[in-house]
């Protein structure tokens, strides 16, 4: 079957939206979003497929400066991406004029002959038109030619329609690549660890969501329940009492908020059997790092 079909990867600084676009844009969630600097630590696809063809988005992490083996793992995660696009999305915080961070990703990345739009984020935040035409022209400046811009709130999906209508435009004609039912090629273990992880996110502060992994070591998938078994593994002994909390309570919280999600996903019963660890200095060790699964799939 042969029509419109691409790949586009979406790149930016952290906490641009980028997760919370690709989940508006699938009208279902497949990637965790939260307000956490390192909440998307490894491309995921997402896939739209409709009457007018098929897209294959890929989600990266966000772009800052690395500061261990794990900060330079997102980097390489981002720029692996952008090679095989057909279209790039530079996703920027609309509601703030561009910063160092986005300058370096212009001039380290995006130096490419790859269609690029500008899609400006949050400008819903901004009730001036004149500051958001002020902070698109910084953007605009970063780049030596003219780049198509177009307006999005990924929170409320505004215009979201009109960036898959630019996107149509530069997709080359090709043979789908997935059939048409499915959104996504993470599988239920990677689905239920990053789950996991996003309720420690949502529940934790300061040091805490940037020091925690999260490994499943066994799911059981059975007709009307499954029984998943995770380890949460943080690097100092405060930390894990911080997880665990009281009497267990804030570690309960995180595992029913996480269970009551992945039942909604299967559509069944979930048992969810949550342990925390301690492995010292992890996101220093290049071992270790691939253990917990981050290592380049290229």
């Amino acid at each position: 079957m042969f029509m419109k079909c691409g790949f586009v990867t979406i790149i930016g600084r952290p906490n641009v939206g980028k997760s919370t676009l690709l989940n508006q844009i699938l009208g279902q969630k497949i990637v965790i979003a939260t307000d956490k600097a390192q909440t998307t630590r490894k491309r995921i696809k997402g896939i739209l497929t409709n009457e007018q063809g098929q897209i294959i988005f890929i989600d990266t992490p966000g772009i800052h400066r690395p500061l261990n083996k794990l900060g330079e793992f997102l980097i390489d995660e981002a720029k692996i991406a952008i090679p095989d696009a057909d279209v790039i999305l530079f996703l920027v915080d609309g509601s703030e004029p561009a910063g160092k961070g986005d300058k370096w990703i212009v001039q380290n990345l995006l130096e490419t002959k790859i269609p690029i739009i500008i899609v400006m984020n949050k400008v819903d935040k901004i009730k001036k038109p004149e500051k958001i035409e002020q902070n698109l022209l910084t953007y605009k400046t970063l780049f030596n030619e003219n780049l198509p811009v177009v307006r999005v709130s990924a929170k409320t999906g505004r215009n979201i329609d009109t960036l898959l209508r630019n996107i149509y435009k530069k997709r080359p004609d090709g043979e789908i690549m997935y059939p048409e039912d499915v959104v996504t090629e993470e599988t239920m273990r990677d689905v239920a660890q990053e789950i996991i992880r996003e309720k420690i996110l949502l529940n934790t502060s300061d040091e805490i969501p940037h020091a925690v992994a999260v490994k499943i070591e066994n799911y059981f998938e059975q007709d009307e329940i499954d029984k998943i078994y995770a380890n949460i593994y943080c690097e100092t002994k405060s930390q894990k009492g911080i997880l665990i909390g009281k009497g267990g309570s804030l570690l309960k919280k995180i595992g029913t908020e996480a269970r009551q999600d992945l039942e909604k996903i299967t559509e069944k019963k979930v048992f969810l059997g949550l342990e925390v660890k301690v492995e010292k200095d992890w996101r220093k060790k290049d071992n270790i790092l691939n253990d917990f699964g981050y290592k380049q799939d290229k």
